[in-house]
Formats: structure tokens, C-alpha cells, sequence
């Protein structure tokens, strides 16, 4: 059986963090379940605030200091992803975001993620519907159908019983897809471009009979 590689990518900014308390009560709980599954997996935790400045240089230059291309390398290679962020003013972390800006393209195609986020209060909660879900689906993601919004005051009993389902729902889905075929861009593009140049020669020139 072939072992699964998760990515949990903490989007707090402080420490302690409630958003990075979240990811690993996430993680704890995927764990379990993955064990019960007989699933063998390994995890790297990212914790964004350590990067920040890496990833707001890759914004201006385009380019990807060592410590966040291992970190884009690991994730380019994982099954499965656990993406949790703070809100602010009703969306994601600008920190956050802009990590997943600076990803290569297709780097999410076909990943199952797990989406989850912390606030003050309750009033953030439909985040994870329209700002979350949205942005992973739109970098092809295979979005978990149970996402966690934790307020400040969630932190207990019913939170562990909303994580729980959450795991048990994004283990059935890891399962599932089983380990993930990773994408070569580049050579789709070159093959796409052969293929049309092959196209463009079997076509008749003018003047030329047509079959």
C-alpha cells in the first residue's frame, strides 16, 4: 500500500495561533481516521507567518526563495491538503491568499482538500461557502463537503463533534482518490502544441485537391 502525503497549511498570523490549534485538532482527528482505514500517510505542517516575506518577494519578483520552493515542492507532491485560515473582514487572510497566488499553475488540479477557518464571532461562518470553496474549486481542488469555521467561543465539545465529521468525511475522500497522478503542465503544453502543429500540416494548402 502506497503511503499518502498531507500538507496542513496554517494561515495564522500569531502565536499561539486559534487557526493553527484548528489545524492540528484537524489533523489529529484525519489522523485517526486514516489509521481506522488502515491508510498509511505522513504530514507536513506549514505554518504561512514563517514565510511571509518570502511570499510577498515571490509576489514582486516572481521568484521563489529556497525555504518556500521546499514548501511548494512538498505540497506540488501531496495527496491531500488541510488549508485553514483567519478571518478578516469577512474573507481569508491577505497571507494566505497570496500563498496560494504565488503556487504554480495546476498545482491544486485534482487535490482533495480540507477547508477550514477561525474568527471572532459566529458572523464569518458562511465563509467557507463564499470565499473558501469557491477559491479552491477555482484552482481545481477537490473540496471536502464538510468544512470547520471555529469562532472564539467554539472551542469545546460540539467543535470536536463538527471536526470529527469533517475528518471522517475528508478520510472517505483521500480513500477515495487514492494517491494523487500529478500533472506535467509543461508537457501537456508541449504535446498540446504538437499535436496542432500536426493538425495545421495534414491540412490541404490552396489550390492543393481535398480527399
Amino acid at each position: 500500500m502506497s503511503e499518502r502525503t498531507l500538507v496542513v497549511i496554517s494561515g495564522g498570523l500569531r502565536h499561539p495561533s486559534s487557526t493553527r490549534l484548528l489545524a492540528d485538532q484537524l489533523t489529529a482527528a484525519v489522523a485517526a481516521e486514516l489509521t481506522a482505514r488502515d491508510v498509511t500517510f505522513h504530514t507536513h505542517v506549514v505554518d504561512l507567518r514563517e514565510h511571509a516575506q518570502d511570499i510577498t518577494n515571490n509576489l514582486v519578483t516572481g521568484f521563489a526563495a529556497p525555504a518556500l520552493q521546499d514548501v511548494i515542492d512538498t505540497l506540488v507532491n501531496a495527496d491531500g491538503v488541510i488549508a485553514v485560515s483567519p478571518i478578516f473582514n469577512a474573507s481569508y487572510s491577505g497571507l494566505f491568499k497570496s500563498f496560494f497566488d504565488v503556487l504554480p499553475e495546476e498545482t491544486l488540479s485534482d487535490m482533495p482538500v480540507l477547508i477550514a477557518a477561525t474568527g471572532g464571532t459566529e458572523r464569518h461562518s458562511l465563509v467557507l461557502e463564499h470565499a473558501m470553496r469557491p477559491m479552491f474549486s477555482y484552482l481545481h481542488a477537490i473540496v471536502s463537503p464538510t468544512g470547520v469555521y471555529a469562532a472564539t467561543d467554539d472551542f469545546g465539545a460540539h467543535l470536536s463533534e463538527r471536526i470529527g465529521q469533517a475528518a471522517r468525511d475528508f478520510a472517505r475522500l483521500l480513500r477515495s482518490c487514492g494517491p494523487r497522478q500529478h500533472r506535467d503542465v509543461f508537457t501537456e503544453e508541449i504535446n498540446a502544441m504538437e499535436s496542432l502543429l500536426r493538425d495545421s500540416a495534414a491540412e490541404p494548402g490552396p489550390g492543393e485537391p481535398l480527399d
